[in-house]
């Protein structure tokens, strides 16, 4: 499968955390030679599938000639601070370059984005999520970013009856509890999971992972679909836990080389990811290296440094077409991290809902709900459970 080197800036996943600033600090050398790279989309049973045509993409700027009240506006909540605010920051400057494209090209129809910062943390989003509840203005929302925020906040969300798509936000069980406006843009933990699961087994030939998992809502439902996909290639004697802000993993460090196991996989974050990939390293850890979405950003590589070199990184995001990343680093000064295309995506479907008259949240809710369109990531089709119809994962190598 061939890939023009734009995709290789590729993206990453659903987080809580970066350094406070959402910059790198840099641990084994700066990791500036290194990139993400798409190798293969698998579905369930880690099986190759075909990547979506970004031809047929929806375009956030449509006809030119859409007219809309003035003041309209859609949301966007997650992390812009806090130890993994990049993830949140790949996502608000997704949406903000479908807004811009369609801003630009229709003058009777200006629509706002309205950021708000939840630190990533859920009980901060407990007290930001009213705020865009009771913003009349406010008729959609890309967001919450993360599991843990989503699951604090959902029931306020559905109770406003605010459409609520999240680009990033895996954790599987988000879609069982009753809501009626939440949507997920990307695959679930539980495809995630089996899909890496078998690709590691099948593909990779691996038959010996130490898995090792933070405590985040997201990091424990991973942890438990990847073991499951694994079946006996999860060595339990080499599993172990962590907590968010740890930065001292010699002891785990200790136990995996002890297993001589042919790969670690890491459910958690960058945050506390990259220093762990360092300490593997230092360590003498041969085992390869594997991280899910909350890993797989540029901020993994520049705060691992060489240590990231030859991952694998896995992520139900795709990569980013070379016309899209060329666009969002023109507007950004950045290039697209993860789930940059998908929040541009799901912008785009909100700004075609508006486009097309539906500007009350009753009205733009329902247009999501029958939705069935193609974006630069996939097909976007939603099951009454709020679920995709067909979602795959995305692996990728660093190098």
């Amino acid at each position: 499968m061939v890939f023009s080197a734009a995709a290789a800036l590729v993206l990453s996943g659903c987080s809580d955390k970066s350094t406070d600033d959402g910059k790198a600090t840099g641990t084994e050398g700066n990791g500036s030679s290194l990139s993400i790279s798409p190798v293969v989309q698998v579905d369930s049973a880690g099986k190759e599938v075909k990547a979506t045509d970004a031809a047929k993409a929806a375009d956030p700027a449509g006809d030119g000639k859409a007219t809309c009240p003035a003041g309209t506006a859609i949301a966007f909540a997650g992390a812009l601070t806090g130890p993994n605010a990049q993830l949140g920051i790949n996502i608000n400057n997704g949406a903000k370059l479908a807004l811009d494209q369609h801003n630009k090209a229709n003058p009777g129809c200006k629509i706002e984005l309205k950021s708000f910062d939840t630190e990533g943390d859920p009980q901060k989003a407990t007290s930001v999520i009213p705020q865009i509840v009771n913003d009349k203005s406010i008729i959609g929302l890309v967001g919450p970013a993360f599991s843990g925020e989503t699951r604090a906040t959902g029931k306020v969300l559905s109770d406003a009856g605010l459409v609520s798509v999240t680009s990033s936000a895996t954790n599987a069980g988000l879609t069982k509890n009753g809501w009626t406006t939440f949507f997920r843009g990307l695959a679930n933990d539980d495809v995630q999971g089996p899909s890496v699961a078998k690709y590691l087994v099948n593909s990779a030939g691996y038959k010996k992972v130490c898995v090792v998992e933070d405590n985040s809502d997201y990091g424990t439902g991973l942890a438990r679909s990847i073991k499951e996909g694994l079946g006996a290639a999860a060595d339990p004697s080499c599993a172990a836990a962590i907590k968010a802000g740890d930065k001292d993993f010699s002891a785990t460090v200790t136990k995996i080389k002890g297993a001589n196991a042919d790969a670690v996989f890491y459910a958690g974050y960058y945050a506390e990811g990259a220093p762990f990939a360092s300490q593997l390293k230092s360590g003498g850890v041969k085992s390869v290296f594997v991280g899910p979405d909350g890993v797989n950003d540029p901020q993994f590589l520049k705060q691992a440094g060489n240590a990231a070199k030859g991952a694998t990184l896995t992520c139900p995001c795709g990569p980013a077409p070379e016309k899209f990343a060329k666009d969002y680093q023109a507007l950004n000064n950045e290039p697209p991290g993860v789930y940059s295309v998908e929040a541009y995506d799901l912008a785009t479907i909100l700004i075609k809902g508006i486009d097309g008259g539906k500007v009350t949240r009753p009205d733009l809710l329902e247009f999501v709900r029958s939705y069935d369109g193609a974006g630069l990531a996939r097909q976007y089709k939603w099951s009454p459970d709020g679920e995709l119809t067909n979602a795959l994962i995305w692996i990728y190598t660093v190098k």
